[in-house]
């Protein structure tokens, strides 16, 4: 039984990230409030959302979340106000506070970079093999008579 207990424990770890005293009283807002966490990345911890993170910024931003819910925002705008901020009052974590950065702007360079590199990659690859296979045996150049000098004096070295 003591065993089974402390699997339990183990297995809940992340459940006890968020305090009691960060929960809100609306179900409802606490809902929405653990979903928008589940999305933001902890800013101290490596792929780890604010909502598992017992990292004191990761608190802050879960309080900083339940707070602009409470003001009445919508879940995009409070990760808007996380990520962007406003200017002269906060400036915002960017987009690397988001565990899925969008794939809109600049980011959708970078999401299509990869595949592009790969195909690039891949059609380089063929065009030389394709090249070196159509060279017939017979034309490579072989070694002049100079060069067979110079090379059996190397080997008698």
């Amino acid at each position: 039984m003591k065993h089974l207990v402390l699997i339990f424990t183990l297995l809940a770890t992340p459940a006890f990230s968020v305090q009691p005293e960060e929960v809100l009283d609306d179900p409802l807002l606490e809902l929405r409030a653990r979903e928008i966490s589940k999305n933001l990345r902890c800013l101290v911890c490596r792929n780890e959302s604010i909502d598992d993170s017992n990292a004191d910024v990761a608190r802050d931003l879960r309080l900083l979340v339940r707070e602009r819910l409470l003001l009445g925002e919508g879940d995009d705008e409070v990760i808007d106000y996380i990520v962007h901020g406003v200017p002269g009052e906060f400036a915002g974590f960017g987009e690397y506070v988001l565990l899925r950065p969008q794939t809109t702007g600049s980011n959708l360079v970078l999401w299509g970079a990869g595949p592009v590199m790969l195909i690039l990659s891949v059609l380089l690859a063929g065009g030389y093999l394709r090249r070196r296979a159509r060279t017939p045996v017979g034309q490579v150049a072989g070694l002049n008579d100079e060069e067979k000098d110079r090379l059996a004096q190397i080997l008698k070295e």
